[in-house]
């Protein structure tokens, strides 16, 4: 206990301690006070914590934002330092954890999340230390573990001898020591043990070997991770399948020639058509030429897109007519969404899948100033003078994302949108997750835009008061969607519960609409009280308007 509290001691002196009073090391000299800095840490760990010589190097070696920031709390003299920096760790203990999360490779800006709470000794909790011991012990390179650490915390509170009885079975699938650590790096859940993760290690292993063992991975950790997680891009994607498993042994050149970003973006692209992820992999193992696709800068023709992949002149009319804010130029990154928009991403789909996946690379405008929109031009023009511009394109730039082609309406839309790129891309998520349709929720966006104004929780509920207390469904905003924009607590719930208790009294014979006991203005609702009866504006104010006590009524 005294030890911790001279620590918290130690850390409020070093805060008090102001830079200006303090020498600086010499650029010259840095290399020698960050080296001399490291032996403290080590032999300080070593000999007065108990750590083995070997982790505690790790530690120190690793740690170099710790080990600078350490530094910066002394006083720097070339003659004096190696003796000052052992004297201060003798009367400043460090924080173990603070510095242990670092070395492992876990950015000291984030080590702050990982922090056990008011614990600074590895005496205190020794786990993570002896699963990290453990693991470096097998091969895991040491500055490599917080790979392991982020994703699955929970392999750091297992004890050694647990770990190293997973290791030892994972080995046995006939893999080197080095190939274990770099797979368990890219698929840090099989270190839980379990069947299935056995069958992914065999699954693994067979797969491998299918690509011939020369030249498809160097023996090193680093290589055996890139390779894994390749190999998870798609078996996050539909692990079940195994059909994939034997497409992935026939596509060799994928995993040498794509870098795992390449394969993730081309899986992310596909898998915005909204339909199973499963089939986004599939369409790329059957069709591998499709990685070598640009389907991030080339501009389309909504209209010329839709007829190049097979639509009638009726049909893109049709189209058009119902969903105009869709209808103009966008990007080709953006036409997952565009079609979903249109509500036709499975049957678009359902052609790249059936074989014309050419059609995405065949693809182009047919003459230059194709479906340029003069509006949006001139849209375009005045947000470039605007001094919040980087502000406003952000937003532009998500209406595209979503579907809102080059055109007036989406100029028209974005004058209304209020917020951060983010915050309105957090509202509309807030739609979907509802359950509303895309398409119908880019409809509702273009009827009123001032829905994407309102915060979260405030979609949230109203969309629950929506279908829990006023009975209706999601289909009644594509009727009133303006209904979001109106608030819940002052406006939607005590005209609406007042009108409800009014009819179960009898006081009302006519049942009106949710538009018309919302939108009617706050005069002309209380005219339509007084009209049933003039006591009733004065029961509605006491008992159910947000402007007195709002108890229901039995």
């Amino acid at each position: 206990m005294f030890i911790i509290v001279r620590f918290k001691s130690a850390l409020i002196s070093r805060n008090l301690t102001t830079a200006a009073k303090r020498r600086r090391v010499p650029s010259i000299y840095k290399s020698l006070a960050i080296g001399e800095a490291q032996k403290a840490v080590t032999d300080y760990l070593h000999t007065t914590r108990s750590l083995s010589y070997s982790h505690a190097e790790h530690i120190a070696t690793n740690a170099s934002s710790s080990i600078r920031n350490l530094i910066l709390n002394l006083d720097f003299s070339v003659a004096t330092f190696p003796k000052s920096i052992r004297r201060h760790l003798r009367y400043h203990p460090i924080n173990e954890f603070e510095f242990f999360f670092e070395s492992i490779g876990i950015d000291l800006g984030e080590v702050g999340e990982y922090l056990p709470e008011k614990k600074f000794f590895f005496s205190e909790d020794p786990r993570v230390l002896e699963a990290a011991c453990a693991l470096s012990g097998f091969g895991f390179p040491w500055n490599k573990l917080g790979r392991l650490y982020r994703e699955e915390r929970s392999v750091f509170l297992r004890s050694g001898d647990e770990i190293g009885s997973v290791l030892g079975r994972l080995s046995g699938v006939g893999f080197s020591t080095v190939a274990v650590a770099g797979v368990c790096l890219a698929f840090p859940s099989v270190l839980c043990g379990g069947v299935e993760i056995g069958c992914l290690f065999v699954k693994v292993k067979r797969l491998f070997e299918e690509f011939g063992s020369e030249d498809v991975v160097e023996e090193n950790v680093e290589s055996w991770y890139a390779f894994g997680r390749k190999v998870r891009v798609f078996y996050d994607l539909g692990f079940e399948s195994e059909e994939m498993w034997e497409l992935m042994g026939r596509n060799r050149s994928l995993f040498m020639e794509c870098s795992e970003e390449a394969l993730v973006n081309k899986t992310d692209y596909f898998c915005r058509f909204g339909i199973g992820k499963e089939e986004a992999a599939l369409l790329i193992l059957r069709n591998p030429d499709v990685m070598s696709f640009d389907l991030e800068k080339p501009v389309i023709s909504v209209k010329g897109v839709l007829k190049h992949f097979g639509l009638s002149e009726d049909e893109v009319d049709a189209l058009s007519l119902k969903h105009p804010h869709v209808f103009g130029r966008n990007k080709m990154k953006n036409l997952p969404l565009v079609v979903r928009a249109l509500a036709i991403h499975e049957r678009i789909f359902d052609k790249l899948k059936n074989g014309t996946y050419q059609l995405l690379s065949s693809y182009s405008l047919m003459k230059p100033d194709e479906d340029i929109d003069r509006e949006y031009q001139r849209g375009l023009e005045e947000i470039q003078n605007l001094r919040c511009k980087t502000h406003s394109f952000q937003k532009l730039d998500f209406l595209h994302q979503i579907g809102f082609a080059e055109n007036g309406l989406t100029m028209k839309t974005l004058q209304h949108v209020h917020g951060t790129a983010v915050e309105i891309q957090e509202r509309f998520q807030i739609l979907l997750d509802s359950g509303i349709d895309f398409s119908k929720a880019c409809m509702l966006i273009r009827s009123s835009p001032k829905s994407l104004n309102q915060k979260p929780h405030s979609i949230q509920e109203k969309i629950r008061f929506l279908c829990e207390e006023m009975g209706d469904s999601l289909e009644y905003l594509e009727v009133y969607p303006a209904y979001l924009c109106f608030d819940l607590e002052n406006r939607i719930s005590p005209r609406f519960r007042f009108h409800k208790w009014l009819v179960e009294k009898g006081l009302s014979e006519k049942n009106y609409s949710i538009a018309s006991i919302v939108a009617t203005s706050e005069k002309a609702f209380i005219a339509r009280l007084y009209g049933i009866h003039p006591a009733i504006p004065k029961h509605y104010f006491e008992r159910f308007s947000y402007r007195k006590d709002r108890t229901t009524v039995s």
